[in-house]
C-alpha cells in the first residue's frame, strides 16, 4: 500500500494521498489545493473523500476548496458539529476505496471529534494509521486547544480521555502498523515531537514517553507539564475550520492589487492596516517604512504572524521581495490571515525612489557588540524562549520571549540596550514591533547568541537545582 505524505516545513504539516483504482483520498489538506488535485490527476484519479482528523488549530484546512473543486465528500470523526455539509462518521465505520479500505477509530482527547484512521490494503492487511494529533513521533496532541472554544473541556478533562484513546484504542493495534501523524518537530500542537515524521507504532510503544506503563494521573502530570501558552490565532484557525471560510481564490483576488506609494500609504492611514514587511532581515535594518512590522518569509512565518499579530481579521498590507507576492498571501492564508488588502508595487525600492520617509534598524556585528560591551555595560535583552535562554545565556541578560513581547515592553529602558536571540531572525522581529511601540534605543546583535558564544564574552549556564 503507498501512502504519500505531502510535508510542509515551515509549518511542520503532514497531509497524506492515497489512491486505488482511480480513486482517490486526502487527509488534512492544506488551504491550497492545486498540489492535491494535480496529483489525483497525474493518477488518473478522481478524489473521493477529503478525511479530517480533526478540527485543526494551527492552520485553516483546505477541505471545503478541495470539495468545491472535485466533489469530494468530507469526513469527520464522532462528535464533530461542523456548520457546512460533511459525513460525520461512526466508530469503526469502513469506507472503501478503490480495493483499499478505511476504518475509522474514534481517539478523543486532543479533541473530542479526534478520530484515528486504519489503513488496510488490498490483501486485507492493516498497513497504518493516520493519526492526525492525537499520536506524534515522540509525543502527542496537547490537551489544553479545546477549551479556547469550549469552556468545559478542560485540559485535565481530555488528557484523561487521550489516556484512554491511547490506551483502549492505540495500543492494541499491531506493531508493525506505519504511524502517520499529522505534524512534527517544530509545531506548537505537542512539546516534544521527533524530527522523524514516520515510524513504526512498535517502535514508538518503546520510546514515546506518553505510551508507557503509569497511572492515568501520573499521564496528564506528564502531559500538562511543561506546556507553554498555545498562539492567539489557534482559537480563531478552529472556528473557521467548524464554521467554514472564504475559498481562497476569493481571497487572493482581493489581496492581489499592487499599490503606488502614495496609494499605500494612504490605504494605511485609512484603514488602520499592519504594514507587513518580509524581506530578509537584513533588508529590513537596512529601511523599511516606519511602523512596519518585519516577519521574514524565509523563516518561521507563519506560526510567528499568527503568535503575534492578535486577529486574524486584521488588515494587512505587505511589503514583499519582487515575485514573492503570491507565496506571501498563500502562507498567510494557511493560517487564516485573509485580509490581505494589497501589497506595495516595486517594494521598497519603490518607496525610497518616492522620497517617503522611512527608517533603519541599528545592528551591529558581534565583535563590535563584545567591543562596546567591554566598555559601556549595556543592558542586554535576549527574545529567545526561556527553555533556550536558561540552558545557556549571557550573563545578567534578561529574557523577554518574543512569543510574549508585548508583555515586556515595560522591562524595557529607556536608554540604550541590545537585543539578540539565535541567529538573527527573531530579535528583528523584535525590534521591529519594539520600534513600533515608539522604542527606538535598541541595538541589534547580528548572528545572536550563536555568534556570541564565540566571542570571550561571559556566559552562564543554567544548573537544575539538587532534587537531594
Amino acid at each position: 500500500m503507498k501512502v504519500e505524505q505531502i510535508y510542509t516545513g515551515c509549518i511542520a504539516h503532514a497531509a497524506y494521498y492515497i489512491e486505488s483504482n482511480g480513486e482517490a483520498a486526502v487527509f488534512d489538506p492544506l488551504r491550497e489545493v492545486n498540489p492535491y488535485i494535480e496529483r489525483a490527476e497525474k493518477d488518473n484519479a478522481k478524489i473521493k473523500y477529503v478525511f479530517e482528523t480533526h478540527f485543526h488549530a494551527d492552520f485553516v484546512s483546505g477541505h471545503l476548496d478541495l470539495r468545491e473543486r472535485t466533489g469530494a465528500q468530507i469526513v469527520f470523526g464522532p462528535t464533530a458539529k461542523p456548520g457546512y455539509d460533511a459525513l460525520i462518521a461512526k466508530d469503526e465505520q469502513v469506507f472503501e476505496l478503490g480495493d483499499y479500505k478505511i476504518k475509522v477509530i474514534h481517539t478523543p482527547g486532543h479533541t473530542m471529534e479526534s478520530t484515528t484512521y486504519l489503513l488496510i490494503d488490498q490483501d486485507g492487511k492493516e498497513h497504518g494509521i493516520i493519526t492526525g494529533d492525537t499520536l506524534f513521533i515522540g509525543d502527542v496532541g496537547r490537551p489544553d486547544l479545546a477549551q479556547h472554544v469550549v469552556e468545559d473541556l478542560t485540559e485535565d478533562k481530555l488528557a484523561g480521555y487521550l489516556y484512554d484513546s491511547l490506551r483502549n484504542k492505540i495500543l492494541p493495534l499491531s506493531d508493525d502498523l506505519i504511524v502517520y501523524p499529522n505534524h512534527g518537530a517544530g509545531s506548537a500542537c505537542g512539546k516534544m515531537m521527533s524530527k522523524e515524521t514516520t515510524d513504526t507504532l512498535g517502535n514508538q510503544k518503546k520510546t514515546n514517553y506518553a505510551l508507557q506503563e503509569m497511572s492515568k494521573e501520573e499521564f496528564k502530570k506528564a502531559l500538562l507539564t511543561g506546556l507553554t501558552p498555545p498562539p492567539g490565532y489557534f482559537p480563531q484557525n478552529v472556528m473557521m475550520n467548524i464554521k467554514g471560510y472564504e475559498s481562497l481564490d476569493t481571497v487572493m483576488d482581493r489581496a492581489t492589487k499592487a499599490l503606488s506609494p502614495a496609494a499605500f500609504e494612504a490605504a494605511a492611514n485609512e484603514t488602520g492596516a499592519i504594514i507587513l514587511d518580509v524581506r530578509s532581515q537584513e533588508e529590513f535594518a537596512d529601511g523599511h517604512i516606519p511602523r512596519s512590522i518585519f516577519v521574514g518569509l524565509d523563516g518561521n512565518f507563519a506560526q510567528w504572524v499568527g503568535s503575534l499579530i492578535a486577529d486574524v481579521k486584521q488588515p494587512l498590507l505587505l511589503i514583499t521581495t519582487k515575485g514573492r507576492e503570491k507565496e506571501t498571501l498563500t502562507r498567510l492564508s494557511r493560517v487564516g490571515f485573509d485580509q490581505t488588502i494589497g501589497y506595495l508595487k516595486g517594494g521598497f525600492d519603490a518607496w525610497k525612489q518616492a522620497a517617503m520617509e522611512y527608517d533603519k534598524v541599528t545592528s551591529i556585528t558581534v565583535k563590535q557588540f563584545e567591543e562596546e560591551q567591554y566598555v559601556r555595560h549595556l543592558p542586554v535583552f535576549d527574545v529567545r524562549k526561556e527553555s533556550e535562554f536558561l540552558s545557556e545565556h549571557v550573563v545578567d541578560a534578561h529574557n523577554t520571549p518574543l512569543d510574549y513581547i508585548n508583555d515586556h515592553l515595560a522591562s524595557f529602558p529607556e536608554n540604550t540596550f541590545f537585543i539578540h536571540c539565535a541567529g538573527g531572525y527573531r530579535s528583528m522581529i523584535a525590534a521591529s514591533i519594539l520600534k513600533s511601540r515608539g522604542i527606538h534605543n535598541l541595538i541589534n546583535v547580528e548572528g545572536g547568541f550563536n555568534a556570541i558564544k564565540e566571542t570571550d564574552i561571559e556566559v552562564t549556564n543554567y544548573v537544575c537545582p539538587s532534587t537531594l
